[in-house]
């Protein structure tokens, strides 16, 4: 399918033929601004004028109407008024335009009258197969052909050669600022890419495009939100397979977020989750600043990516080294301290330098620059190291070490072409350029240094992970979501269906039964209230736990029963339940919700009545498999909870991973029955682990 997409983006991003509908012969509008940067900027095709006022635009023979091109035209770039506009569009499919790119605005942004025109559009290009980026956009451009189908100013203000960069952006003001700041920053682009209202071609697309297209090696994208949340999801995972980088900066907490229903999961997983989950299950970079984004597309554009996560830090201030430790740890990385042996050599080398990690070389490095490079070399030939980073201030720029410093780093870049390393510097432009001619991205401030670097070490684990494992198979006779809210007793025969261990327990209608089944479980029981309509019952009080004995099961029932007569009166009461107390463990909660855009998510965290006050949880796309779960379940701040404190033994994590991986089936299963789903408890146990409680709430209607 991508290989059919791609051929249909080319006439926007590689048309032979141009025609410009609403030209104007003034450079400075908008329809002249296409025209004016096409030929200063070398474009090689034909541009063909539409205006019926004039027989000549900026030179060229200028035509009535799109009918009277004497030729088949790749793209049409319309800049006439909304109320002519559908018109123009309408005209360019009947005469077998391949695309139209949309400056007017005035459309689904304006509201519902303009809604109506854009979905005529949309029709437009349904119909007659015509690829349509827009309405409402700021246009495209591929720097390398000249074409500059945009009215942006941004053509004038290049600076650089094309490189490796496809941009792609929903807002044209923005996607605008941050090419300029690339440009400033040293980010080579070429592609550009603004999709404006998105009636046809969307950012997904583009995306798959940016990753097919072998001049293109970075993406970086921004987006408000998505339309086409599968096509965005096969981008994203073509991205990683390709092992081309893509970072993404969403803003924007819509009203399309999940649906908060009575469960604990449906009120934490806001649309922000989901898509938070997207980046991280798809290895793709959050930035959330435009010099973030800029700075990780700007250390990327080196395509060295760390193995691991053990970062050498070598510095020539050991103040900045500490700060750079605490950076390190704060992003993930490792400051794994130097063997025992390699401390001793660097020791012989400079008796008053910091050898742990950091490598503090101290001023002895300003006299004996090879001492340094000895330093470098042990650190990198001797010790397990995934990356480094290099912190020399001031001292490449100053006149007596401007040149012992390149030769050394030139040496090291000679000796080691493949060891990934980011420098710290602060110099002039001829500095800076000739470091990154080396192969180093250079950063002034050590902290950002570090956050680039772990950002390459976060793409590199993605690359080397790939797609991951496969789901689980769904078990025969896997149960469907119900009809209607299941409490603890019908959701946790459905959840058993599916695979997910769940504690046993017997429905009582009376004292006496609840007394019988007790008797049959032995030793302490758990007596819950059941209700299809109480779904928390702990709010009512409809919990009560090692309940032991004929006459404390008897009276536990009756007050559960009285409880939910008082509190929650007009529930269905079917009765008590009755099961076996489970010794030990750690409570975590196990989710999914339906959202929106992306459907089914599945959400892990540790359990109790405190999973929402605290919200340490992390979400995955469903459906996944148990290197994923894996995953989620070491981000959550608590994990440290599950490897067993004060003398309790670990939890199974492959059980809790095994878990979460089929519920993560189930809920991709039920994508469209499926609203909610909670498991809290699920207990994690030192040998596998149980669902304790449950709850399951199907889509209204």
């Amino acid at each position: 399918m991508s290989d059919m997409l791609n051929r249909s983006l080319l006439p926007i991003l590689r048309p032979e033929s141009v025609a410009v509908i609403g030209a104007s012969d003034t450079p400075s509008r908008i329809g002249g601004r296409p025209i004016h940067s096409m030929k200063t900027m070398g474009y090689t095709g034909r541009i063909h004028p539409v205006n019926p006022r004039r027989e000549t635009v900026q030179g060229l023979p200028a035509f009535a109407s799109i009918r009277d091109v004497p030729e088949p035209v790749d793209c049409a770039l319309v800049a006439v008024p909304a109320a002519i506009a559908v018109g123009a569009i309408r005209d360019c499919a009947e005469c077998g335009v391949k695309s139209a790119v949309v400056f007017t605005s005035g459309f689904a942004e304006q509201g519902e009258d303009g809604a109506v025109a854009q979905r005529e559009i949309a029709r437009i290009a349904r119909d007659s197969g015509m690829r349509i980026v827009g309405p409402n956009c700021l246009g495209v451009f591929a720097m390398d052909s000249g074409w500059y189908g945009t009215f942006t100013n941004a053509p004038a203000m290049i600076e650089r050669p094309p490189g490796p960069v496809g941009i792609v952006s929903q807002s044209g003001a923005y996607g605008s600022h941050v090419l300029i700041v690339a440009q400033k920053r040293g980010v080579g682009a070429n592609y550009w890419v603004t999709t404006g209202n998105e009636c046809d071609v969307e950012i997904g697309e583009v995306i798959d495009f940016f990753v097919d297209s072998p001049e293109v090696g970075i993406v970086v994208a921004y987006a408000e939100g998505i339309r086409d949340a599968a096509r965005l999801r096969q981008a994203l995972g073509k991205a990683r397979d390709a092992r081309k980088p893509v970072i993404f900066m969403k803003v924007g907490r819509t009203g399309e977020g999940a649906r908060a229903a009575a469960s604990h999961t449906a009120s934490l997983a806001g649309s922000d989750a989901v898509y938070e989950a997207l980046f991280r299950q798809y290895g793709v970079y959050r930035a959330g600043t435009t010099e973030e984004l800029v700075d990780i597309a700007y250390a990327c554009q080196y395509g060295s990516y760390p193995a691991g996560r053990r970062v050498a830090l070598q510095t020539i201030s050991g103040g900045v080294g500490v700060q750079m430790a605490d950076d390190a740890v704060r992003y993930g990385l490792e400051v794994a301290p130097l063997p025992q042996p390699v401390q001793a050599r660097l020791k012989t080398l400079i008796p008053f330098a910091g050898t742990h990690n950091p490598v503090d070389f101290t001023a002895q490095a300003l006299n004996e620059p090879d001492l340094m490079l000895k330093n470098i070399g042990l650190t990198i030939e001797e010790a397990e190291y995934d990356s480094h980073i290099v912190f020399m201030t001031t001292v490449p720029a100053t006149p007596f070490m401007k040149e012992p410093c390149a030769d050394l780093f030139r040496t090291v870049r000679e000796r080691w072409p493949g060891v990934p390393m980011i420098m710290s510097l602060v110099g002039g432009r001829d500095v800076v350029e000739a470091y990154e001619k080396l192969g180093y991205p250079v950063f002034e401030d050590p902290s950002l240094a570090v956050r680039a670097l772990a950002a390459l070490t976060r793409f590199g684990e993605a690359f080397g992970r790939g797609a991951g494992r496969a789901p689980p198979e769904p078990p025969a006779g896997m149960l469907p979501v119900p009809a209607a809210p299941a409490g603890e007793r019908d959701a946790l025969a459905v959840l058993a269906s599916a695979g997910i261990p769940v504690v046993g327990a017997s429905l009582a209608a009376t004292p006496d039964e609840a007394v019988a089944a007790a008797a049959a479980l032995g030793g302490p029981c758990a007596l819950k209230i059941a209700s299809p309509d109480i779904l928390h019952k702990t709010e009512i009080g409809g919990v009560l736990l090692n309940v032991e004995g004929d006459t404390a099961v008897a009276d536990g029932a009756r007050t559960l029963l009285r409880r939910a007569a008082e509190r929650a009166p007009e529930a269905r009461v079917d009765g008590v339940l009755v099961s076996g107390m489970v010794a030990g463990g750690v409570e975590t909660v196990l989710g999914a919700v339906c959202d929106p855009v992306f459907g089914p998510a599945v959400m892990f965290g540790l359990g109790g009545v405190f999973v929402e006050a605290l919200e340490d949880v992390s979400f995955r796309l469903a459906p996944f498999g148990v290197d994923e779960a894996h995953r989620m379940i070491g981000e959550i701040r608590g994990r440290a909870v599950l490897d067993g404190v004060r003398g309790a033994p670990p939890a199974d994590l492959d059980a809790l991973a095994d878990a979460l991986a089929r519920l993560s089936v189930f809920a991709a299963a039920n994508a469209g029955r499926i609203e909610s789903v909670d498991i809290n408890p699920f207990i994690a146990l030192p040998e596998g682990g149980v669902a304790a409680d449950a709850l399951i709430v199907p889509q209204a209607g």
